[in-house]
């Protein structure tokens, strides 16, 4: 077995392809576009990778390639934070502890000779891809969301890996689903008492409202373990992603007496289109997309925010009841994923609502 450090050119496609091997014959793995994934890594594409040094590692043993693994520094969250971490992702692996090992070494050793202190992930180059699934081997594919093997989590432990948080991702059906009438009454005192206006994005004004979502996020999540701050340019990448896969209305922006203090993005799974698809954007992905998106049945609340003068105030339940009313009409599933293990208050607004823990996402960490 040999090590092989990855930059362009073939290895790189044998490392944008490994998953695409590894779990042909997994009915639960749905392939993502293999056009999105190869933009992961490319930092004119993926502005992450424009504050972060990394190194991308094939594990072959002859012509076979048996694991691959990103090691990265992100150093705008390190200063953000003032952490000296660096974090492993875009992790896969066959089930053998001995290449497990190979891999995660070579990302310690990566780490270690660039003076960071620990070792954490798994943590994806995609926004919010983070942890291992720890307790669900049933699910498939989920948009943007982490899927494994059981056996990762043995893999990561024996290799000195630790639990360093939770994320918890709670579910709940729209059939016959009923409100409990006591936050009918709660929803209609707090839009008078803090004269509140929940509306959808304008496509129109697509990029002026990312901005205002990405204030907002900034603002609103700026205590939230993991968060780093993302820059105002980002807003028309933002606009850019939505625009094909959006619902317009499933995205909320509240406001109280006409300012911006809240947002939520529930985004629907086109995982739910690309069975069948081998990845490939043509021809049959791009017509589901263009033809088929509002066929899914599928929904994953993606991101909410409330800025900290209205933090328990109620307003995330709001825009939770917002977006129930409208895919209250279709047989859904609704997935909050993910939600922090000790963020209280939110866990709190949803387990109330009724939706339940369906899964766990675990990052782990390790000292190098």
């Amino acid at each position: 077995m040999q090590i092989e450090t990855v930059n362009t050119g073939g290895p790189l496609s044998d490392f944008l392809l490994f998953p695409y091997t590894l779990y042909r014959n997994n009915p639960r793995w749905i392939p993502p576009l293999r056009s999105e994934q190869a933009k992961l890594f490319d930092p004119k594409k993926n502005t992450l990778l424009q504050h972060c040094d990394y190194q991308l590692f094939l594990l072959r043993d002859g012509k076979n390639i048996l694991g691959r693994v990103a090691a990265f520094i992100d150093r705008h969250s390190n200063q953000y934070w003032h952490e000296n971490v660096g974090c492993f992702g875009s992790y896969e692996s066959i089930e053998d502890e001995t290449v497990s090992h190979a891999l995660l070494r070579a990302c310690e050793t990566y780490l270690r000779e660039r003076k960071v202190e620990a070792m954490r992930g798994p943590i994806s180059f995609e926004t919010q891809n983070w942890g291992a699934v720890v307790d669900d081997d049933t699910t498939p594919s989920r948009l943007m969301s982490p899927f494994n093997p059981p056996y990762y989590i043995q893999q990561f432990e024996s290799y000195g890996l630790k639990k360093i948080k939770d994320l918890e991702v709670f579910a709940s059906g729209t059939k016959n689903y009923v409100i409990p009438e006591r936050f009918l009454r709660y929803k209609e005192k707090l839009i008078k008492k803090y004269d509140l206006n929940i509306r959808s994005i304008n496509m129109k004004r697509l990029v002026d409202d990312a901005r205002i979502i990405v204030d907002l996020s900034n603002r609103s999540l700026a205590h939230n373990w993991g968060y780093a701050p993302i820059g105002m340019e980002e807003a028309e990448n933002l606009a850019a992603d939505l625009k094909m896969i959006v619902w317009p209305e499933l995205i909320k922006i509240v406001e109280s007496s006409g300012k911006p203090i809240g947002f939520c993005i529930t985004l629907p799974d086109i995982f739910q289109l690309l069975h069948g698809t081998s990845g490939r954007l043509f021809p049959l992905a791009l017509f589901r997309l263009l033809f088929k998106l509002r066929t899914i049945r599928v929904f994953r609340i993606w991101a909410l925010g409330i800025v900290p003068e209205f933090h328990r105030r109620g307003i995330d339940t709001l825009l939770y009841l917002s977006t129930y009313d409208e895919l209250k009409k279709y047989d859904a599933l609704v997935e909050a994923n993910y939600i922090l293990e000790d963020n209280y208050a939110m866990k709190d607004a949803v387990i109330k609502l009724g939706m339940q823990k369906v899964r766990t996402l675990r990052i782990f960490q390790k000292d190098v």
